[in-house]
C-alpha cells in the first residue's frame, strides 16, 4: 500500500517525530526568566553550538553569535525600556510566535491550552462554530464549513473574510488564537463580521457554539444506477462509511452495481491523511497515489494502490470547490491523474503542504511545516489547488429550468406587482408558509450536482460503447 512511515497522521497536522535538540533549544528558551537574560544566552548559544556540532556537516554550518547576541540586546531593551512592564516569558513567548508565523501561514507555536484544544478538535467532538479556517493572503479565511454545523447553518461559506470576531479585528491574530475564540462553551453565541466576495459591505453573523459531533458520509441514488456520495471531511472512520453507503446504494439499487459515482468533495476541508489514500485506494486497481518530499528523511513518503476497485471500473466523478482542500485535493488529485474520474467544479483551496506536530516539555508543541503533497503526476498541491477537467459554477436557482428561461420578472427595471420582495418574504413567515425547495430532489436544488449527473450519464455510455 505505501512505503514510508506513518504514526497517527493527518492531512493538517500529521505527526509527531522525536523531538530534535533544536526544540529542546526552544523549551529551554520559555525558561529565560528564571535564568536571567545574560546567563540564558550563553547557555542557549552553547546548547545551539553543541546541537550543530552534533549534525553530519557541522563543520560546514556557521553558528549566528552575532544574530543571538544582537536578539539578547533587543530583549533587554525592551525589558528594561518599554513603556509597560513586561515579562521576559511573555517577551520570548511573543518572540517564538513572531518567528513561526513568519515561515508559511500554517505554522505555529502552541501553549499548552491550544495544544489541548488542537487534540480535542482531532477527537472529532468539541464545541464551536463547525468551520475550518486558515490565512489566505494575510486574512483569516474560512476553507469550508463542516455540514450540520452551526457555521454551515447561519450561511457561512467558503471563502468568507473573516475580519471581526466579537468586535475584534482579525489582523493581529494568528490562526491559533483566532480559533481560540472562536471555540468555547456549547451555548455561548459569538459575533462574525464578513466579507464577501459580491456583497458591497461587511455581513454580520451571531451564531451559537455547539458541541461539534459530524457525521462525514452521507450517500443518495440520484438515479437507478447512478448513486452520489458526499465526503465532508475525512475522520478515522470515514472511508469505512463510505465503503458501507456503496453497499446501501447498491442494495437501493435492486441489488444491481452501480454504473457510476458522484463523490462530492466540495467543502470538504481534509483531515486525516490515511483516510484520502484509502479513499483513492478503493477505485485503483494500481498505481501511485500521493508522495511527499521535504529536507528529512521522515517527510518523505510515497503511498501505492492495492489491487481491488470497489466500482469494478464503473465511471466516477469528483465535485470539488475552492473549499475542497488538503486531504481532499490529495483525492481528486491522484484520481486526476490516473485517469479513473473526471474532476468537476471549481479549483481547489490549493493546501498541499504537510505539519509535524513536535511536543514541547512545557506542555505546548511546535506545528511546522515539513513537507509538501505532489500529485502521481510530480503536481504540487500547494497553493496551486487541482484545475477541475470541466468548470461549472454553482448557480442559485430554485429549479434548473430557472436557469434558462427569462421572463418579465427577470429583466432588470420590471414593474412590480405592488408588492415589494422583502415584503412578500415577511408575509410567508408570518403565515408560516412552508419553503418548498427543501422539498424537490438534491439534484434540481443543486446546478453543479445536476451537471455533475449529466457528466456521469456521458460517461456511462462511452464506457459501455468502448467495452462492446
Amino acid at each position: 500500500m505505501r512505503t514510508g512511515t506513518l504514526s497517527d497522521r493527518t492531512a493538517d497536522e500529521p505527526h509527531t517525530p522525536h523531538m530534535p535538540r533544536e526544540t529542546i533549544m526552544t523549551t529551554w528558551i520559555r525558561k529565560a526568566s528564571t535564568l536571567g537574560i545574560a546567563a540564558f544566552f550563553g547557555f542557549a548559544i552553547a546548547i545551539a553550538i553543541n546541537a550543530v556540532a552534533e549534525r553530519p556537516g557541522a563543520n560546514e554550518v556557521d553558528v549566528p553569535l552575532d544574530l543571538l547576541r544582537t536578539y539578547s540586546d533587543v530583549l533587554d531593551r525592551v525589558r528594561s525600556d518599554y513603556v509597560d512592564d513586561i515579562s521576559e516569558a511573555e517577551l520570548i513567548e511573543n518572540s517564538i510566535r513572531g518567528m513561526i508565523s513568519e515561515l508559511d501561514p500554517h505554522s505555529g507555536y502552541l501553549d499548552q491550552e491550544e495544544f489541548k484544544s488542537l487534540r480535542e478538535s482531532t477527537s472529532g467532538e468539541f464545541g464551536g462554530l463547525g468551520i475550518q479556517v486558515g490565512i489566505k493572503d494575510g486574512v483569516l479565511t474560512v476553507i469550508a464549513p463542516i455540514d450540520d454545523t452551526p457555521a454551515k447553518e447561519a450561511g457561512l461559506e467558503a471563502g468568507d473574510k473573516i475580519i471581526r470576531i466579537d468586535g475584534e479585528l482579525t489582523q493581529d491574530l494568528d490562526l491559533e488564537k483566532a480559533v481560540k475564540k472562536m471555540r468555547g462553551k456549547p451555548g455561548t453565541d459569538i459575533d462574525l463580521t464578513i466579507a464577501r466576495e459580491g456583497e458591497n459591505k461587511p455581513l454580520e453573523f451571531t451564531i451559537t457554539r455547539a458541541v461539534i459531533k459530524t457525521e462525514s458520509v452521507r450517500h443518495e441514488l440520484l438515479e437507478p444506477g447512478m448513486g452520489y456520495i458526499r465526503v465532508s471531511q475525512f475522520q478515522s472512520r470515514t472511508v469505512e462509511q463510505m465503503l458501507e453507503a456503496l453497499d446501501e446504494l447498491v442494495k437501493e439499487n435492486d441489488g444491481e452495481a452501480l454504473k457510476g459515482l458522484v463523490l462530492d468533495l466540495r467543502n470538504n476541508p481534509g483531515g486525516v491523511l490515511q483516510g484520502s489514500v484509502e479513499m483513492v485506494d478503493a477505485f485503483l486497481e494500481e498505481g501511485q497515489i500521493v508522495y511527499t518530499k521535504g529536507r528529512i528523511a521522515d517527510a518523505k513518503m510515497s503511498f501505492e494502490a492495492s489491487t481491488g476497485d470497489r466500482l469494478d471500473g464503473a465511471p466516477i466523478v469528483v465535485m470539488v470547490n475552492g473549499g475542497s482542500a488538503s486531504a481532499s485535493e490529495i483525492v481528486a488529485g491522484a484520481l486526476q491523474d490516473s485517469n479513473r474520474a473526471l474532476i468537476v467544479g471549481e479549483k481547489t483551496f490549493g493546501k498541499g503542504s504537510v505539519q509535524s506536530i513536535m511536543p514541547l516539555s512545557d506542555g505546548g508543541a511546535l506545528r511546522l511545516t515539513t513537507a509538501r503533497y505532489y500529485t502521481p503526476d510530480g503536481r504540487s498541491i500547494q497553493a496551486e489547488g487541482i484545475e477541475p477537467d470541466v468548470t461549472v459554477h454553482q448557480l442559485k436557482v430554485s429549479n434548473i429550468e430557472d436557469a434558462f428561461s427569462i421572463s418579465e420578472a427577470s429583466l432588470s427595471g420590471h414593474l412590480s406587482n405592488g408588492e415589494s420582495e422583502i415584503m412578500d418574504v415577511i408575509r410567508q413567515a408570518e403565515e408560516g408558509e412552508s419553503n418548498d425547495e427543501e422539498k424537490e430532489p438534491l439534484v434540481i436544488r443543486d446546478y453543479q450536482l445536476y451537471e455533475s449527473l449529466n457528466l456521469l450519464k456521458g460517461m456511462v455510455i462511452v464506457s459501455r460503447n468502448t467495452r462492446r
